[in-house]
């Protein structure tokens, strides 16, 4: 990932390029070619495609707070994804999700944590979202997917807590009662933001999905802001030959 300025970007309908990235609706998939430089330590050229095969891409809009000034759109809650990436090994065919956040204020505005996930299951997939706002609210919502998109509200199991991560970021997630969560394989770890491969229970059913924790009252630190700098090359100059 590159932050650019916006002589970088050209979006359509259809298709969003940033820099020498885009991607693109095509047929019955999402399209994304991925032309980037990786971060410190190890630069090197980052090269390939994704492709995102909704099983049905729906309507489906959670806010976040009241006034609606952030909000979730779960585009594709299950999808089947391939990735190949020009190096040895790294390509990989899989159970995938496309969903994005929006908002017209930062987020360290209005939140000081919270944890996502999501979970494939027998029938579709479930999401949980539950965060802390700044004035003290709390939100907790559950969704169940099915493969056509379908949505309904469920009633949240209850949480349970997981050993922090690397950077001793808290997480928690939700679970059968009785039952625990625990990371199978880590993803990203920063001083702020935990994402992980979890495994937990739900309705008896054992299931490993993506799990997020965001503490955005250490993002909001002087001392680490500086440091997305490092990790996100900038290059506000590029522009479309």
């Amino acid at each position: 990932m590159t932050d650019r300025g916006t002589s970088a970007l050209r979006q359509t309908a259809s298709r969003l390029e940033v820099g020498p990235s885009m991607m693109c609706w095509k047929d019955d998939h999402l399209l994304i070619d991925i032309n980037e430089v990786s971060s410190h330590p190890m630069i090197s050229r980052v090269r390939g495609q994704i492709r995102v095969y909704p099983s049905a891409v729906t309507a489906v809009e959670l806010p976040l707070t009241e006034d609606g000034a952030h909000v979730w759109r779960p585009f594709a809650p299950r999808a089947r994804i391939s990735v190949d990436i020009d190096r040895k090994g790294w390509q990989w065919q899989g159970e995938g999700y496309f969903d994005a956040n929006f908002g017209t204020r930062a987020l360290e505005e209005d939140f000081s944590y919270w944890t996502w996930g999501r979970f494939p299951t027998g029938n579709g997939a479930t999401c949980f979202y539950d965060a802390s706002r700044l004035d003290g609210s709390e939100l907790a919502a559950g969704f169940q997917f099915d493969a056509d998109g379908c949505a309904r509200a469920i009633d949240l199991p209850p949480k349970t807590k997981m050993r922090r991560s690397l950077w001793a970021v808290r997480r928690e997630t939700r679970a059968d009662a009785g039952a625990t969560a625990r990371q199978v394989q880590n993803m990203l770890d920063a001083p702020f933001y935990s994402r992980s491969a979890v495994e937990t229970v739900l309705n008896g059913e054992r299931t490993v999905g993506v799990h997020e924790a965001l503490d955005l009252v250490r993002f909001r630190s002087p001392l680490l802001k500086p440091m997305l700098a490092v990790r996100v090359p900038r290059r506000p100059k590029w522009v479309f030959d």
